[in-house]
Parts: structure tokens; sequence; C-alpha cells
């Protein structure tokens, strides 16, 4: 149990790059060359991964008009009933084995968030990597019993949930063969507003179940997801849609494919600059050491003349002796002529028994 999950052969960790997972979800309206095109532009725009849902309307709920089954206010999908909603969003299953065909082809790791036992039979079969788990089914405990005993590494998104109810879910993964797991900071806001995402969980998280966590974002636009990489983001997680104008349940608050790529580029970015912990001088650095401050002669001087405030100043560049030694040089007299623009040295100074080591 650890610091990494490993899918398809690539480790996903705090020491590791950040997986980003391109969420299909409902944006392929039904139409599976759409689909296929997502995957193909997902890989394009700089996805390691694309995730599915496995669900149908049947699986979620039941056909009801009553209140308790229709949307209520707040949310893109107000007043519509669950099952009809879901029957518009699922993704046929016929189409997910040939979906995975396609990923593997393109060198793009692809699997799925099933939402009920059958779902998970049905994954099995067509052999997917590893399992996400939604938000909403993070309480389901026959479902993570059912996942975990896969013995495939999981991913669970944590939008709603106690700090109980998270560790609950992951003792019921742990106790049921699940060793791989992470967990995703989520707000199950649809979208979600960045000052709802408390993204300084991410770290807490991580110290209080010793596994990577990442992020799945709801949010419009790009600059979340780069904070959390900031704020030790193992994976990133977004929706992810061809064209917003393409109508769905969930393309307004989904990335084009360039959009995409700019969060991937910027994510990258972010992790590059996190580095490691230095406080010394990089190699770029190197190159301007030089233009520091340091002690000039500034007027012409004969030997014998006393240095002053006026004739020794600190200034660009660094050549001559670190300012630390103003004061001491200040009591001293020059022994030799100095011409102004000089850099001073232990050479030039008067008195000086022995030559303090230069840092």
């Amino acid at each position: 149990m650890g610091k990494f999950i490993d899918i398809n052969g690539r480790y996903i960790g705090t020491e590791y790059p950040i997986y980003i997972i391109a969420e299909l979800s409902a944006n392929h309206n039904h139409d599976y060359d759409l689909a296929v095109k997502m995957i193909e532009a997902a890989k394009q725009a700089g996805a390691n991964a694309v995730k599915l849902q496995t669900y149908t309307a049947d699986i979620l709920t039941i056909q009801s008009d009553k209140e308790y089954f229709r949307v209520g206010g707040g949310t893109l999908w107000e007043g519509r009933t669950l099952y009809d909603l879901y029957q518009e969003a699922y993704m046929p299953w016929e189409w997910q084995r040939k979906l995975k065909a396609v990923a593997a082809d393109l060198g793009i790791d692809l699997f799925s968030t099933p939402f009920d036992e059958s779902a998970v039979d049905f994954l099995e079969d067509i052999a997917v990597p590893a399992y996400k788990v939604a938000s909403f089914e993070i309480v389901d405990i026959g479902l993570l019993e059912k996942i975990a005993q896969t013995g495939k590494p999981v991913i669970m998104s944590t939008g709603m949930a106690t700090l109980a109810e998270i560790e609950e879910a992951m003792n019921t993964l742990r106790k049921n063969g699940a060793n791989q797991i992470a967990l995703l900071k989520c707000t199950s806001g649809y979208p979600a507003l960045p000052e709802e995402m408390n993204l300084i969980t991410i770290p807490h998280l991580a110290d209080a179940f010793q596994v990577p966590v990442g992020l799945s974002d709801h949010t419009m636009g790009t600059a979340v997801p780069v904070a959390a990489s900031a704020l030790g983001a193992c994976i990133i997680e977004k929706h992810f849609t061809l064209s917003r104008s393409i109508a769905g349940p969930d393309s307004a608050f989904s990335l084009e494919p360039a959009e995409f790529k700019q969060m991937v580029d910027s994510v990258r970015t972010a992790e590059k600059a996190l580095g490691e912990i230095n406080y010394g001088v990089s190699e770029q650095e190197k190159k301007s050491r030089v233009f520091r401050r340091s002690l000039f002669v500034v007027e012409d001087l004969k030997a014998g003349d006393n240095f002053t405030s006026k004739n020794v100043r600190s200034i660009r560049p660094g050549h001559g002796l670190h300012t630390r030694y103003l004061g001491d040089v200040l009591e001293r007299k020059a022994i030799v002529d100095i011409s102004s623009g000089t850099p001073l040295s232990w050479d030039c100074v008067g008195g000086v028994k022995e030559k303090p080591n230069e840092q």
C-alpha cells in the first residue's frame, strides 16, 4: 500500500509524471464515430488516459416522475427526471470493447467507472487496466467490495464525502484485496466554483491515507488543475468534448481539445517548476551571479589614501570583494594607486595580515 499505483506499466505517484485523464462522460451523444474522434483528440491533446462510464438508466435508478426522482435546482439538469437524464447520458456497452481497442492502438489507456456489479463483470471481460469509483458511489459498499476483488488499481473520487466516509470506503477496498488505490479531491458541482474547491485538502488526503491523490475537476477553465499540480496532485481528471457547441448533459463544463492541450502543457510546466528543495545556484543562475553587488573603487586613489564611503561603494557587478567586508576596508588605506572603476581586492588594501577566504 503505498505511494504509487501502476496502470499499464505507468507509475502514478508524487515521484512520477502527473497522470492526466480525459473523461468522455456523456459527450459522445450516442454517436460511436464521435466517441472514436474524442479518443483520438484526447491523445493528441496529451491525455494519458480516457475514461468511460459503464451503466444503464435502469442500473442507476427507476423510471418515475415522483419528486424524489427529479433533479433539483442549482444544476444544469434542473427539473429533469434522473431516468431521462441517465438514458440520454449512458454509453452503449457494445461500444466499449471496440473503443478500448481504438485506445490501445493509439497508445492511450482506457478504463471506466462501473455503477453496479454487472458493469464490473463486463469490464473484467474486456480487461480494463483499472477502475474509477465515482463520488456518488463512494458509499456503495457492495460495489466497492466487487471492484476491490478484481485486484485492479482503483481511483476513487471523494466529492461530498466526509473524512469518515472516505475512511470506510478505503477500509472496504483494502479488506477486499485492493492494494493500489488513489484518491481524487472532487467538488460535485456541475460546474463547480473555484472558491469551493478547497485544493489544500489534497496534501491532507495524501498524508491521511498514504496514497497518491489527485483532482477530479468540474470547474470551468484550466487554472484549478494547474494549482492542484503545485499542491502535489498526481492525477488530473477533466471532462473532455470535441466542441461545447455539441450540446449534451456535460458539455457546458468540458474542455475542448485546444483547451485540454493548454491545460496539459500548463500542468507539465507546473510539475517541472516544482523541482526539488534547492538553495544552491542553478545552471542558468550561474550566468547571472556576476551581476550581484560587490565592492568597487569609484574615485581615483593614490597609494596611502584612506578608503572612505565616497571612494568605495557596493555596486554591480560582482567582481570585487564581498560587501560584508566594507566596514573592514573603510578602516584601512590603499597600498597601490587605484583607478576609478576597479574591483577592490585584498591586494590593494593595507594592514591585512591574513586575507579572508571568499565564498
